[in-house]
């Protein structure tokens, strides 16, 4: 028995090392490799984007993407997890065919759904600062915590937009644009932020407020 409780406590060191030693390199890392960071991510969100279905009372299909954006900003950090969601969506604009359905162009990002891509932007910024400022953020209630408010953001902008090109007032914008996908994206939390607690250092490896 004891062997195998000093394997498992040497797998549980390697484990807490591995996840620990990528952020600080994370952390530390040049400038490129960030960007090739951000990138990757962007690319990500474009393939979960396909995985997407339409309920049969509002135009906002129900996709992968959010699962993505929350990540992102744990994986990436304070600038560069919005930085992946900026890359989404420019270069959705500018052609890539990654948007839900496979579509692409600004019309996408100034149609109902375009309010929802800027959220990505603001959500993972937010999930991102946190995570990089306070080692308690990365528990799983913090981790929890902050991806609500991440898709409270993506809701906000969503419902937004989707008001401005529908023309209804709010109450209307939250049933199409809202209230359908509340159920789907509290299980999309809860698995980003089992995976997100399960990755994040328990430890410092920046200067994080809290460790100070």
């Amino acid at each position: 028995m004891s062997e195998i409780g000093n394997e498992l406590k040497n797998v549980f060191v390697k484990y807490e090392s591995a996840r620990y030693n990528f952020f600080k390199w994370r952390f530390e890392s040049t400038f490129v490799n960030k960007l090739m960071l951000a990138i990757g991510f962007a690319c990500l969100t474009g393939v979960v984007a396909q995985l997407r279905f339409y309920l049969p009372y509002t135009p906002v299909p129900v996709t992968g993407q959010v699962f993505a954006v929350l990540l992102s900003g744990v994986i990436l950090g304070k600038w560069y997890g919005g930085l992946s969601q900026f890359f989404y969506a420019a270069l959705g604009v500018l052609g890539v065919p990654w948007f839900a359905d496979g579509k692409a162009g600004i019309e996408i990002l100034t149609g109902v759904t375009g309010g929802y891509i800027v959220g990505f932007i603001i959500a993972s910024l937010i999930i991102g600062w946190f995570t990089d400022s306070y080692v308690k953020s990365r528990s799983f209630a913090g981790m929890f915590s902050l991806m609500l408010i991440g898709i409270a953001a993506v809701y906000l902008f969503g419902a937004i937009q989707l008001a401005l090109v529908l023309g209804v007032n709010a109450q209307k914008a939250i049933e199409l644009g809202v209230l359908p996908f509340i159920a789907v994206d509290l299980y999309k939390a809860l698995i980003a932020s089992a995976i997100a607690a399960a990755v994040a250092p328990g430890a410092a490896y920046g200067n994080e407020v809290d460790s100070r």
